[in-house]
């Protein structure tokens, strides 16, 4: 059952089925976040419907931009033939 699973996900036919169906989640939990009772909320920005999803959204682009400017820019990153040599 898993490796069904496993090869359906790899396969690239099914690249633009999975990608919808990521969307949908996507948008099926945003919207979800609006039905969520915000009475006892503690900060101010936890009364806010959907900030959760876009603190987050932001914070993984904002690690993969760091991360990828450290890695080019600051030296860090090898070629791909670094031992060869």
């Amino acid at each position: 059952m898993i490796k069904r699973i496993v090869l359906y996900i790899g396969d690239p036919a099914n690249a633009k089925t999975l990608r919808r169906l990521g969307y949908l989640a996507l948008a099926v939990v945003f919207v979800a976040d609006f039905l969520v009772h915000r009475a006892h909320a503690e900060y101010i920005w936890d009364k806010i419907p959907g900030f959760g999803a876009f603190y987050g959204f932001v914070s993984c682009v904002l690690i993969i931009v760091v991360s990828k400017f450290i890695g080019h820019q600051c030296g860090i990153m090898q070629d791909e033939d670094y031992y060869d040599d």
